[in-house]
């Protein structure tokens, strides 16, 4: 499987994320991280390091589970597996940053964007994402980006990080490993 970004490109791709963020929201008031499960949350909660690394301001990091608000769970997760939900900060009146790992069909982003309307109205939601690889089924475009990445439809992305798989890095499966990506997503929103 090809490697299409290693520890150091993640790395410095995470820091110019975050000084869009901080740019884009002209400094860190009002702003607010909140991160897709699984991997959405460590993404977050390292941009929320990053900035006040640069800034000297912590920013409230919040977590989201989506999986009620899922329209696409396969007969095979008849049974999804909830995780544990973090207290959500305060996100009304705020500016919202809707972190997560890889951008593919939108419905995620649209399950989060119903998920964190029952914790709040945000004055704004924006969405930052590591790896967008197209194939959008709904009309959702994320702020910042990572990377864009062309893929085939039945291709897999994965996307390690060190606190969830043991070593930063993006992968490119390419299609025909003998999954399809519907179930592997649900395998890594699960793992």
């Amino acid at each position: 499987m090809p490697i299409v970004m290693d520890a150091d490109r993640v790395g410095r791709t995470l820091t110019r994320i975050a000084h869009e963020i901080v740019e884009r929201n002209g400094g860190t008031q009002d702003l607010v991280l909140v991160g897709v499960r699984s991997r959405g949350v460590p993404l977050a909660r390292r941009l929320a390091g990053m900035i006040e690394q640069h800034e000297g301001v912590s920013l409230p990091v919040g977590s989201l589970d989506i999986t009620f608000y899922r329209d696409d769970l396969t007969p095979l997760a008849h049974a999804p597996i909830v995780k544990r939900t973090d207290a959500m900060p305060e996100i009304g009146d705020r500016t919202v940053v809707l972190v997560d790992d890889v951008l593919f069909t939108g419905r995620t982003v649209r399950a989060a964007l119903d998920a964190l309307t029952d914790h709040g109205r945000p004055t704004a939601v924006r969405l930052a994402v590591v790896i967008d690889r197209g194939h959008r089924e709904l009309t959702i475009r994320p702020d910042h980006v990572g990377k864009n990445l062309p893929t085939a439809h039945d291709d897999l992305v994965h996307v390690r990080l060190t606190e969830t798989d043991g070593t930063d890095e993006v992968v490119l499966e390419q299609a025909g490993a003998g999954t399809s990506s519907v179930n592997q997503a649900e395998a890594d929103r699960s793992a």
